[in-house]
């Protein structure tokens, strides 16, 4: 059997990459082939991502590999491009830390009531989210909104500047709470009541599908949602785990055959999300390693540059449970002095304020490592699913020191890696597709034996459940209040 080799395009918040994966038919290698920066644009108050410099970057990367046997785009969820009928781009997209559509989720929920919302798109309610921008548009008549004939994910915009293939893939569409996944269609009876124009979406397809060629290589679907790749790569053949896909973000759930709607989840705001295999990933979106990255962006301000790598030795030298932070508040959420803005939350709260870089990242670690639990105990008790390891995805798998406080806050073994679970799953899935490997139970099987995992054991049991107690009273409890 003659190898194949696939390539990957991966694109994060912080940078894109093009990844080339050889499988030999029973093992893989996978290199990256070029990496670039991502950087959002600011003009005139209104936050853009730079979508053309993205794109000439994917061309540069496809170009250094042109005998690849197909290529794939997989990319963050909820944002979006508009097309004109002409198939051109009306503007750049607008970046999810955008604020222009503050306020809108109120405005949305007042057309429809947030449980009917969720019953419908079974997708977690999130200023982010693809509905609360387009009902803006709507909202202020905005002339874009007019000259529009197509909407595109993020990811699917590269996909057609590829293929010349107008289509929506379904993982992608499914994070933008336009998506009814009981009728398998678009939410046009929302679309209706918000005013948004039915005949902007196109067909959405499922991952796996060839749409197109580009410079005669096979363009198709991964699972587009980067997280959805990931899980399409936990390298487990049981089904008891459950997965943390932990980059700037960290998207904490389960894989189940089924949609989970009660009023519990509906409670606990989480989402369902498509996967691959029609699979569901039950989970919750919670903030992640954007708290480290924007810390160590304002201390190279001050003159004080770390690798991320650093990061982990300075947090280990901190005194442990100093104080605690709830990551998802909102004072959190944009770009800036992330530092001043733990002192000060530290402070209000009423504990012991961090001085140091190494108790600021400490008080980082912890508090995520809390949180992860709060809401994995939330799933579990929710789906009934039962949960014996956890599976960290991504280039949070690299950080050894939250590795372990996720064993030890969480109580089961940790599974750490790939870190490179995105693209090795975007992969995956184009191998399946073109015939090369004949399932996802197959493929999983290819991943352990093709990657190395690094093994974290849970310890310090009676403090860390201590500890959390103290974190559900003095932080979760008053957060919720």
């Amino acid at each position: 059997m003659s190898s194949k080799s696939v390539l990957a395009v991966d694109l994060g918040g912080e940078s894109g990459r093009v990844m080339r994966l050889v499988f030999d038919g029973t093992k893989f290698i996978y290199e990256e082939i070029h990496r670039f920066p991502n950087i959002p644009v600011e003009a005139s108050g209104t936050l853009y991502w730079d979508v053309l410099s993205i794109w000439h970057e994917i061309q540069t990367g496809i170009a250094k590999s042109p005998c690849a046997d197909s290529v794939g785009v997989d990319c963050w969820g909820v944002d979006f491009a508009l097309l004109d009928k002409n198939g051109k781009l009306l503007s750049n997209p607008l970046n999810y830390r955008d604020k222009s559509s503050s306020g809108m989720m109120e405005w949305v929920f007042q057309q429809v009531p947030k449980k009917e919302l969720f019953q419908r798109t079974g997708t977690q309610s999130n200023s982010r989210n693809g509905i609360y921008r387009l009902a803006y548009l709507v909202k202020i008549q905005s002339p874009v909104l007019e000259a529009c004939t197509t909407f595109l994910t993020i990811a699917d915009l590269f996909n057609y500047w590829l293929s010349g293939n107008k289509s929506c893939e379904y993982t992608h569409v499914t994070t933008q709470q336009l998506y009814n996944p009981n009728q398998n269609d678009w939410d046009y009876e929302t679309m209706d009541v918000l005013g948004i124009p039915q005949n902007l979406f196109p067909e959405v397809l499922k991952p796996g599908t060839q749409i197109g060629k580009f410079n005669e290589i096979p363009v198709i679907l991964p699972a587009c949602h980067d997280t959805a790749s990931a899980v399409a790569a936990v390298p487990s053949i049981t089904p008891d785990y459950a997965f943390l896909s932990s980059g700037t973000w960290s998207l904490l759930g389960l894989e189940l055959d089924k949609l989970i709607l009660n009023d519990e989840a509906f409670e606990a705001n989480l989402a369902n999300e498509g996967g691959y295999g029609d699979t569901n990933r039950f989970l919750k979106i919670i903030a992640g390693l954007w708290l480290v990255q924007q810390s160590v962006k304002t201390w190279a301000k001050e003159g004080n540059s770390y690798h991320y790598e650093q990061t982990v030795s300075m947090a280990e030298k901190a005194s442990p449970f100093l104080a605690f932070i709830d990551p998802d508040l909102p004072e959190f959420i944009p770009a800036g002095d992330m530092p001043s803005r733990i002192r000060d939350f530290c402070r209000d709260s009423g504990q012991r304020v961090p001085q140091t870089h190494e108790e600021i990242l400490r008080v980082i670690y912890e508090s995520l490592a809390m949180k992860y639990r709060y809401f994995l105990n939330l799933i579990i008790e929710i789906s009934g699913k039962e949960v014996n390891k956890l599976h960290v995805l991504g280039g949070g798998s690299l950080n050894r020191l939250l590795n372990q406080f996720c064993a030890n806050a969480m109580q089961i073994p940790v599974f750490a890696g790939p870190a490179e679970a995105t693209s090795i799953g975007n992969a995956m899935v184009q191998l399946i597709s073109i015939g090369e490997i004949r399932d996802h139970q197959e493929a999983r099987k290819i991943i352990i034996d093709s990657t190395s995992l690094h093994y974290f054991e849970p310890q310090e049991e009676k403090i860390w459940n201590e500890q959390f107690e103290r974190y559900e009273k003095d932080i979760i409890r008053k957060s919720v209040g």
